[in-house]
């Protein structure tokens, strides 16, 4: 039997060594990669915005409601690709009327309800609240209406409801903190859970997942943040932008060392696995582990960002800098999830052989579809801060750029 199986193996191209003909094919593709890295964006957004309400960081004001705007809207967009992977995904509802509490991955309904209604939603409510009830004084037509109906029936902006709204959204950010690191975590949990891959089995999987969604969230704010700014003609906030590339070395810092350890520790246990995990990780992983996860999406964006904390560098050339290493972090970051997720079904079960991952273009589960989650939280998000402005800018800062507007046209004269 096992000769007939490894006939069948040697017969399918790219695959080596001895595999299971069950096997041949991955269970997860492209769209469990992208599910955990989403809800790493919106975890790290939201534990960033948290920094300002809850420990008082000041200088990332300008970002704090951005944040929380751009952490709902990958969060609207986080289950699209769990249900896409779904055979029959108009039955996801059954998950609430037949809770089973035994099953991590069934109660993934529980945790995204309770961050989306519980936490996220009600903290943006709050925090918005007395713009809305002005908004729909001061709006005509449809927008009026949808303002009303978004105040839900609280008019009163009195200065103590205002304090009142302070307190319950501080509050809120605090329970939220946790609420992050549950929703990221817990992925990471799903993973680390499965004691038969050794790929995924370790107690450092769910630590891992929340300091890299950490990253992920802090540099993609890095990037919406220098963007969004540009494209309004402010000038940017170079004291925010520099708290939040410190917050971004710090959160690299420990998250690659979290990584290192996983990968020493795999090494001093020298387990049975060892060898096949050695020859999946010099084979079929090597660039997008090697080289887009290590090399381009950490160490590069490392030495990017020390090279602009050292030294007298210009703030022009400190902002490309971030910029450029912001990118790459989240090239790093997606490579971690495909190196978790498909690297973890690229050997057999028996140890002895290696598979490969077909991309398929079209279909529920093909690169198109992938490329449209990805996308759809920026619409949402730019639909999301016309409805609702985020900005908090200084107000030097305008009048700084006003100054610099005005200087070429005096130039020309």
């Amino acid at each position: 039997m096992e000769t007939v199986i490894a006939n069948i193996a040697s017969a399918i191209p790219g695959t080596t060594g001895y595999i299971y003909p069950n096997e041949f094919e991955l269970h997860w593709s492209l769209l469990i990669v992208i599910y955990p890295y989403l809800t790493g964006l919106v975890a790290g957004a939201f534990i960033l915005a948290s920094l300002e309400r809850v420990f008082k960081v000041h200088e990332i004001t300008p970002v704090y409601r951005l944040s929380l705007v751009t952490a709902l809207a990958f969060l609207i967009v986080a289950p699209m690709p769990l249900l896409a992977h779904l055979g029959h995904p108009e039955r996801n509802y059954e998950m609430f009327l037949t809770p089973n509490t035994s099953s991590a991955m069934a109660m993934f309904g529980f945790v995204y309800a309770w961050y989306l209604l519980g936490v996220l939603l009600l903290e943006l409510w709050l925090d918005y609240r007395r713009d809305i009830v002005k908004w729909s004084n001061e709006k005509t037509g449809i927008a009026r209406y949808f303002y009303k109906f978004s105040t839900l029936g609280a008019t009163d902006i009195s200065p103590k409801a205002i304090e009142f709204d302070e307190k319950a959204s501080r509050f809120i950010t605090i329970v939220g903190v946790p609420s992050a690191f549950l929703l990221h975590g817990y992925v990471g949990f799903i993973f680390g859970s499965v004691k038969a891959n050794p790929w995924w089995s370790s107690v450092l999987m769910p630590i891992v997942f929340l300091f890299s969604a950490i990253v992920s969230g802090i540099a993609l704010m890095i990037l919406v943040y220098m963007i969004s700014t540009m494209f309004r003609w402010k000038k940017m906030d170079m004291a925010c932008l520099n708290k939040l590339a410190s917050f971004l070395l710090y959160a690299m810092l420990v998250d690659f060392t979290l990584e290192a350890l996983d990968f020493i520790h795999r090494l001093y246990e020298s387990e049975e696995s060892i060898t096949i995990l050695s020859e999946m990780i010099s084979n079929r992983l090597f660039i997008s582990l090697i080289v887009a996860q290590i090399i381009l999406g950490s160490l590069a964006p490392l030495v990017g960002i020390i090279m602009a904390k050292m030294g007298k560098v210009p703030d022009e050339m400190k902002r490309m800098l971030y910029f450029i290493s912001a990118l790459l972090v989240q090239v790093g970051i997606f490579s971690t999830r495909w190196n978790v997720v498909i690297g973890g079904q690229l050997f057999s079960k028996s140890l002895r052989g290696l598979t490969v991952y077909k991309l398929e273009l079209f279909g529920l589960e093909g690169l198109f579809m992938a490329i449209t989650l990805l996308i759809a939280p920026v619409i949402i998000l730019y639909i999301l801060v016309k409805l609702f402005p985020p900005w908090m800018d200084k107000p030097e800062l305008d009048v700084a750029a006003a100054k610099e507007a005005v200087a070429p046209a005096k130039e020309t004269e």
